[in-house]
């Protein structure tokens, strides 16, 4: 009998903070709607319909011998990292089409390619948990000067350099995502929230950029302040894998793409979800988001081989873009916005203007 006794102070605490915890989210509930005075589409009305696209696709790089899973654009604004599953990294010039570098990499599935600032190095690895930098130089193999900076517990499914070369930050498939010294390999800081797969990161484009957004296969989406390793704040709302993250050119929204079919915008000040873009014609996953330069645009590439162009204000769809003969794993509008480029599993890359 003692022991009942004793344990029911706990059993009182436990739930009186339940109840408060629950009184809290309803605050929470009741300031949001506050804020949610009126829907995003009906801001848009006033809006002109983006009528006509002349999007066109200007290039075909190929050269691969497996799936690309993963490209970034070089600040240069004329060439393109691409990584694949047969274990390549190549450097295009996505003018001429040319190949400028190709580098075998020790693993397989390079799920994650990434150029720095300066356009001087690139990053990537995948399946063998590792990420990689390689300095560009024409003069002699780019392999030799290569260099493992980081390490996780499973497949590196992402990387980006935030804001210089110095530094790298990487998403893995151990849920984690982590900032690494490039020079010295230390572990800067390490992100814990997720309770599955990272499968996607991007920084907040301020230039002091000290946020950046993660997706994951816990169908969440966290934003993280880089300097105290802490989620700031999360967004819920997809029903599967978020599979791509993408900062709004404002700073003030992330746009995701999602195997639920459906790409979304949430607002980090009114601190939801504000749009969704989807069909009932869409039943297919999407991989790869980007925005372009404006932010009028949200272009996404899914599983049935197709780029979906949203308008993300009148959340209507504003033209289709086929080409590819399987699903794109990947795309990106360029630095400057005047082109878009995308990867398959196909085998290519197409560079779309």
């Amino acid at each position: 009998m003692e022991n009942e006794s004793k344990d029911c102070p706990v059993l009182d605490t436990i739930e009186s903070l339940t109840k408060e915890a629950e009184s809290l989210k309803k605050k929470l509930e009741d300031e949001r709607l506050k804020l949610n005075d009126v829907t995003l589409a009906t801001v848009a009305e006033r809006l002109d319909i983006i009528n006509y696209m002349n999007i066109k696709p200007r290039r075909t790089l190929k050269g691969h011998q497996a799936k690309v899973l993963c490209s970034d654009w070089s600040p240069d604004k004329r060439h393109i990292v691409s990584s694949s599953q047969d274990g390549k990294m190549i450097i295009w010039d996505a003018f001429t089409t040319n190949k400028e570098h190709a580098v075998t990499m020790p693993t397989t599935w390079v799920m994650a390619c990434a150029y720095a600032p300066s356009g001087n190095l690139v990053a990537c690895g995948g399946l063998d948990n590792k990420v990689t930098v390689y300095p560009l130089s024409l003069d002699e193999d780019v392999t030799l000067k290569k260099k493992t900076v980081g390490t996780h517990t499973s497949y590196m499914s992402c990387c980006l350099f935030p804001n210089s070369d110095q530094q790298i930050l990487t998403g893995s498939g151990d849920s984690t995502c982590a900032l690494w010294d490039v020079e010295s390999g230390q572990l800067l800081q390490s992100f814990h929230g997720h309770s599955a797969d990272v499968m996607a990161i991007d920084l907040a484009p301020s230039e002091t950029g000290n946020t950046f957004v993660s997706g994951s296969c816990d169908k969440m989406v966290l934003i993280w302040d880089m300097r105290s390793g802490q989620c700031v704040q999360s967004f819920e709302g997809h029903e599967s894998d978020v599979n791509s993250v993408k900062f709004h050119p404002s700073g003030d929204a992330v746009a995701t793409g999602s195997d639920d079919a459906t790409c979304r915008l949430f607002d980090l000040r009114a601190d939801k979800e504000i749009a969704i873009y989807s069909k009932e014609s869409i039943i297919f996953g999407a991989n790869s988001v980007d925005f372009s330069v404006s932010g009028r645009l949200l272009f996404a590439g899914y599983n049935d081989y197709t780029v979906n162009v949203w308008d993300t204000l009148k959340c209507v769809r504003v033209c289709l873009l086929y080409g590819h003969e399987n699903r794109v794993s990947c795309l990106q509008v360029s630095p400057d916005g005047t082109a878009l480029s995308t990867g398959s599993w196909d085998y290519t890359l197409r560079v779309w203007a």
